[in-house]
C-alpha cells in the first residue's frame, strides 16, 4: 500500500475525516492543511486505519454483570473501631 492510501480507512473514518476538513476550511486553512489536520485527527482518534479483528474474541460482560462484579469486588467486611470515650471535662 503506497503512502497516503487511505483504502484501509472505514467508510466512517472517511466521512469524520471529510467533516473534520470542511470544517477546518471553513476557518480559513488551505486545502492541502485542512487534509493532512483531518487525517492526522482521525488517526489520533482511531489509531489508523481499519483495525483486523482479533483471532480470539474475547466474550463481552453486559454492564449490568460489570457492576455486580464492581460492586462484589469492592465490598469490605465492615469492622467496628471501639469506641473511645473522652473524659467529660467540668469547668467550676
Amino acid at each position: 500500500m503506497p503512502r497516503g492510501d487511505k483504502s484501509s480507512y472505514t467508510d466512517k473514518q472517511k466521512r469524520q475525516a471529510e467533516h473534520i476538513e470542511e470544517s477546518e476550511k471553513a476557518e480559513g486553512r488551505s486545502e492541502d492543511a485542512a487534509e493532512r489536520i483531518a487525517w492526522a485527527t482521525v488517526n489520533k482518534q482511531d489509531g489508523g486505519g481499519r483495525k483486523q479483528p482479533a483471532k480470539t474474541a474475547a466474550k463481552k460482560k453486559s454492564s449490568a454483570a460489570k457492576t455486580t462484579a464492581k460492586k462484589a469486588s469492592s465490598k469490605k467486611t465492615a469492622t467496628k473501631k471501639p469506641a473511645t470515650k473522652k473524659a467529660a471535662k467540668t469547668s467550676r
